[in-house]
């Protein structure tokens, strides 16, 4: 048997994009893409700061939890193309899609599929992320760390429990998948003409972030002609660990329709 003889993996769409309803009837669906290196575990605990009445949708990239087996991603398109595929049913009725940091751009490719199929979301939130037309000012460059250089350069960007990179069992399983999603982040651009979604955009960002300094998350308002909202909150590239009520209370506005000028 050939290699492309071979049957081709799919992951069932419940390990691609978990689904954590609230109680109750579900207004409106907050879809949530992780950052690089970033699984759906993480994002889980979200759960417990949306209304009941939001159902919480997280994607979960290749090669971690259920998906450790397939393949590692290679671009931008497997990771945000099985997503789409996977959304549920009646989800897309009323989505809002956040991403934060290399996950903005992952949400950012979701939306514009989402759009071509004549889906578009209500809006896209944009967290701790350029702008998809610019080149990555913070390349990690991970086909030249070892593997130590590359646990230090995740330390120093936060939002990962460094007891998973200190244990030499649980580091050997989860780098490879890191080390693909920051080459993935590392290259991606979209050509400034085709970076266009028609949907209203929101972009949070920490004051203190060298990844995605404050005075360029404006670029963001570039991809629309709707409205666009920005917020600063102090911080740095995950900001949100320590401002979780302002965090949502962004997020809600987005979520209730009520986003408000820049700030």
């Amino acid at each position: 048997m050939s290699h492309d003889q071979y049957p081709v993996f799919t992951p069932a769409p419940d390990d691609v994009v978990w689904d954590l309803p609230g109680e109750g009837p579900q207004r409106t669906s907050l879809l949530v893409l992780p950052h690089a290196g970033g699984n759906a575990h993480a994002y889980s605990e979200w759960r417990s700061h949306l209304p009941a009445d939001v159902r919480l949708l997280i994607g979960q990239y290749p090669g971690r939890g259920a998906r450790f087996a397939e393949d590692l991603p290679r671009d931008i398109a497997d990771l945000a193309g099985p997503v789409v595929a996977a959304l549920p049913a009646g989800s897309t009725d009323d989505l809002v899609v956040l991403g934060h940091s290399m996950g903005s751009l992952v949400a950012f490719e979701v939306v514009r599929a989402l759009e071509a199929a004549g889906r578009a979301p209500r809006a896209l939130i944009a967290s701790a992320c350029r702008a998809p037309f610019l080149a990555n000012p913070c390349a990690v460059h991970p086909e030249r760390l070892s593997d130590d250089a590359l646990v230090a350069a995740i330390k120093e960007r936060g939002g990962t429990d460094d007891g998973i990179l200190d244990e030499p069992e649980l580091r050997e399983i989860i780098l490879p998948a890191i080390r693909a999603d920051f080459a993935i982040d590392d290259v991606y651009r979209c050509e400034e003409s085709a970076a266009r979604v028609t949907c209203p955009v929101t972009v949070i960002g920490g004051d203190a972030d060298p990844v995605a300094p404050a005075a360029s998350l404006d670029r963001w308002a570039q991809i629309t002609d709707a409205r666009f909202s920005s917020y600063v909150l102090p911080g740095g590239h995950f900001y949100f660990q320590r401002q979780l009520p302002e965090f949502f209370a962004v997020v809600a506005s987005v979520v209730d329709g009520h986003t408000t000028a820049s700030v």
